[in-house]
């Protein structure tokens, strides 16, 4: 008897661990956020999320879109005092002042006004010199903008202009991760507009999710620099490569990202910034304020801390394209 209940419970070990799940690929395309999205999830039985999706990028558009009239962004910025925020503004909001003070003021979301004047942002575009530059430069700052407690925004002049779209993408992903955690998803690859959250690995193919990262010097269509695994990690990319706008009387080039210490449009020798961390508006700030920094200083920060890893495409004195990676992104690139 005592053979028997062991030569059965053997069978029913063999039986339990041949028994593999089916996981099914989930995908919802479309187009959000003024680019297009791709969110991929693993899943037991077929399951579609687009409802759910739709309704993440209407409450982020409702909220921090300046290309909406009537979102709540749009209404602080024409001088509405009485609009009282959501959860989403306060923190994106709150971020972009924790990435403000790390990297010395390089992030800086008031720095929409002069987005606009220099003709990359929704607002007018305006005939820009260095008096017009300096008169503008008197309402960029956030502490020209703060949080009162009844949950209204106050601004230090009616011309101060916020503008979260330097992380309002990557923010707008965490979303859509913390739906997909709230769901149960073990596994998904989420990507808006070239910025990325993976968790978990691709479990339908067995391997790590697979993810590319765009050469910066193709200036139409797309063309990948370098292949990484990404595991439960966020990333961003940022550069000037497709965005900007040549002035047609003077041949000039205007680059979109602007310094929020100059005001002016920064044409600088970093052509691109990747940036590897844990959530995605964390890692879309970082990456355009490393492409505002000079290189130097943008190096020089990855060097001391540990919170972050990058990808920097950049030219050297002599103009020939070189590479910077913190040993974080190394050890992911593959060959």
């Amino acid at each position: 008897m005592r053979n028997y209940l062991i030569l059965s419970l053997l069978i029913v070990m063999v039986s339990c661990n041949s028994h593999t799940t089916t996981l099914i690929r989930n995908e919802n395309v479309g187009a959000a956020l003024g680019t297009s999205y791709s969110i991929i999830y693993l899943t037991d039985q077929k399951v579609d999320y687009q409802k759910e999706i739709d309704s993440v990028f209407m409450a982020v558009n409702r909220s921090l879109s300046t290309y909406l009239p009537d979102s709540d962004i749009s209404k602080i910025n024409q001088g509405d005092s009485t609009i009282i925020v959501d959860r989403m503004f306060r923190e994106v909001l709150a971020r972009s002042r924790e990435v403000n003070l790390k990297t010395n003021g390089y992030f800086d979301p008031t720095v929409g006004i002069l987005v606009n004047a220099w003709g990359f942002g929704p607002g007018p575009q305006l005939a820009m010199d260095s008096l017009k530059v300096d008169s503008l430069m008197a309402f960029v700052g956030l502490d020209k903008i703060s949080l009162s407690e009844n949950g209204t925004i106050k601004k230090a002049s009616l011309n101060v202009y916020i503008d979260f779209n330097a992380i309002a993408k990557g923010y707008a992903i965490d979303r859509l991760a913390r739906l997909m955690d709230q769901k149960g998803i073990q596994d998904y690859l989420l990507e808006v507009g070239g910025e990325l959250v993976a968790k978990g690995e691709n479990r339908v193919k067995q391997k790590p999710w697979l993810v590319g990262i765009d050469d910066p010097q193709i200036e139409e269509g797309r063309g990948l620099k370098i292949m990484i695994h990404l595991k439960d990690r966020a990333l961003a990319s940022s550069g000037n490569y497709r965005k900007y706008r040549t002035d047609p009387v003077t041949g000039m080039k205007f680059v979109h990202t602007v310094d929020p210490k100059t005001g002016f449009t920064k044409n600088g020798n970093t052509l691109g910034v990747t940036i590897l961390a844990d959530d995605c508006a964390t890692a879309d700030a970082f990456a355009t304020a490393f492409m505002a920094m000079d290189l130097e200083d943008a190096i020089d920060y990855l060097a001391g801390q540990n919170e972050l890893d990058a990808y920097i495409v950049f030219l050297d004195k002599q103009g020939k394209t070189q590479e910077y990676m913190t040993e974080g992104l190394k050890a992911l690139v593959v060959e």
